[in-house]
């Protein structure tokens, strides 16, 4: 049994099963393209009838293929890690310009994606100031009351958003966040025709941001990058200096993307 095999202390809400299925999907590499129910049972330390199920079971999902000699990673995990690479893409082009961004404004920087009507926050770097809006990496929010949201609602095409506006269920978490329809198309007109948005205390009394799209190699929206600060900090004056920095700066990330891809 190997070192990183041996038991430790579990959370209650652990399933071992599906722990022991990720460990033995880990032990496929490069050098190990090609596994056996005995290699499998001797390196995870399980009976060779545990191994065979969860063996029988990933191969039923297309996680693994069999082969003659053993078994072999199935095309389902090359499908899920196709759709992982766009953010990694993303992570690397756009993490130095955020750093940047941050120490020119002095403010919370965030990168964030779309699913379904919720913004994905995917990357994020903390003010440097005391006063700080604090969140983490993971972080969803309602689309409609963000900046970052907002634009990445306005890029969809119009069939698209008018079908994911059906299932939207308006909440007022603050006394400014938009929960009329007409209101928020009309928003969502403006941000497509300007190519900015702004979220004035939508999603957090005392907080606004500033939202720009990222695009890929092929123009479309596939991100969108934010500067949030609270209210005291960012004034008219501020607010358009941080506008014309957010709107520079996703623009550099949408470069970046680009040149990794050509």
């Amino acid at each position: 049994m190997r070192d990183d095999a041996v038991e430790s202390p579990r959370p209650s809400w652990r399933l071992d099963s599906v722990a022991n299925a990720a460990r033995l999907l880990k032990e496929f590499s490069r050098t190990d393209r090609e596994l056996g129910v005995s290699e499998l049972s001797r390196r995870l330390g399980l009976a060779t009838s545990t191994v065979h199920r969860l063996l029988a079971t990933l191969t039923d999902e297309r996680l693994l293929d069999r082969t003659p000699g053993g078994y072999r990673l199935g095309l389902a995990l090359f499908d899920l890690g196709a759709s992982v690479a766009p953010h990694l893409d993303l992570h690397e082009a756009a993490m130095p310009v955020m750093a940047t961004l941050r120490a020119s404004t002095g403010e919370t920087v965030q990168l964030a994606v779309l699913d379904g009507l919720e913004s994905v926050y995917i990357d994020r770097l903390e003010s440097p100031h005391t006063v700080r809006i604090f969140s983490r990496v993971g972080t969803r929010l309602p689309a409609t009351t963000t900046s970052t949201g907002k634009v990445l609602l306005a890029a969809l095409p119009r069939a698209e958003l008018d079908e994911r506006l059906r299932a939207w269920t308006p909440q007022r978490v603050t006394p400014h966040t938009i929960v009329d329809p007409g209101t928020l198309r009309t928003r969502l007109d403006e941000v497509a025709v300007r190519g900015w948005a702004e979220n004035r205390e939508e999603s957090r009394v005392g907080v606004v941001s500033v939202g720009a799209p990222v695009h890929d190699a092929h123009g479309g929206v596939v991100a969108a990058l934010s500067v949030a600060a609270p209210t005291d900090r960012a004034g008219p004056a501020a607010l358009r200096r941080i506008r014309a920095s957010v709107i520079e700066s996703a623009a550099v990330v949408s470069r970046r993307i680009g040149l990794s891809h050509s």
